[in-house]
């Protein structure tokens, strides 16, 4: 009975912990930054972006409520098809990040601009293969270019903002060519808002919304 008792306890302080220690995972999270000096252009149609920064779920949650963005899934990139599983994944063995595929209208919403939310509200680009509390190489900062011209755009981004010094430590964020993108499982897709009172999410998650539409509230939606 003792011995359950301080289990209890454990775990109520750890989950208090979690629903009340501060909110985001990076110092460098909520900041306004500048905008994308070389960006897309003459695009139309439904484009897709393919960003990973730790934990999918409030990089879904988060992309879900910016103007322009039609469909946001969490998933899979990095590794082969056969080894983009969860359980896999968490081994830290597959090459895969957790990532997420945003659907968008290049006339509401830019892939500079898409960045600019990645680099300063989802996410702390300065936090190599982690984010707060999550750390391995599958929850690493990443943009898995689609098209040469992503790119290029994505390259030139990183750029402006190192030599602007707009970060206290450097960049990490790595940069490639999309290979893959594998769905995650179906009770990984729209955790948040199915579990909007979960410790995790309320602690690391909802404050990257907030933080989207304080610091971006042109390109924030309900």
């Amino acid at each position: 009975m003792r011995y359950l008792i301080i289990i209890t306890v454990l775990l109520l302080l750890f989950f208090a912990a979690l629903a009340f220690g501060p909110g985001l995972a990076g110092e460098n999270i909520g900041k306004a930054i500048p905008k994308a000096t070389f960006d897309e252009s003459g695009m139309s149609g439904t484009q897709t972006a393919v960003l990973a920064g730790g934990c999918f779920w409030g990089l879904q949650g988060a992309f879900s409520h910016v103007k322009g963005v039609s469909e946001v899934i969490s998933g899979y990139s990095g590794g082969e098809k056969s080894t983009a599983t969860y359980d896999q994944v968490t081994t830290e063995t597959t090459g895969h990040a957790e990532a997420v595929k945003i659907s968008y209208d290049p006339k509401q919403v830019s892939y500079g601009t898409l960045l600019r939310i990645f680099f300063s509200v989802v996410h702390d680009p300065t936090q190599l293969d982690r984010q707060g509390p999550d750390v391995g190489n599958s929850y690493r900062s990443e943009i898995f270019a689609v098209t040469p011209e992503q790119e290029r755009i994505a390259n030139a981004y990183t750029e402006q903002l190192s030599k602007a010094r707009v970060f206290d430590a450097p960049i990490v964020t790595r940069i490639e060519r999309l290979k893959g993108f594998y769905a995650a499982e179906d009770y990984h897709q729209n955790y948040l808002v199915n579990h909007p009172t979960q410790p995790y999410i309320v602690r690391y998650d909802l404050p990257k919304i907030q933080a989207l539409k304080k610091v971006y509230p042109g390109l924030y939606r309900e």
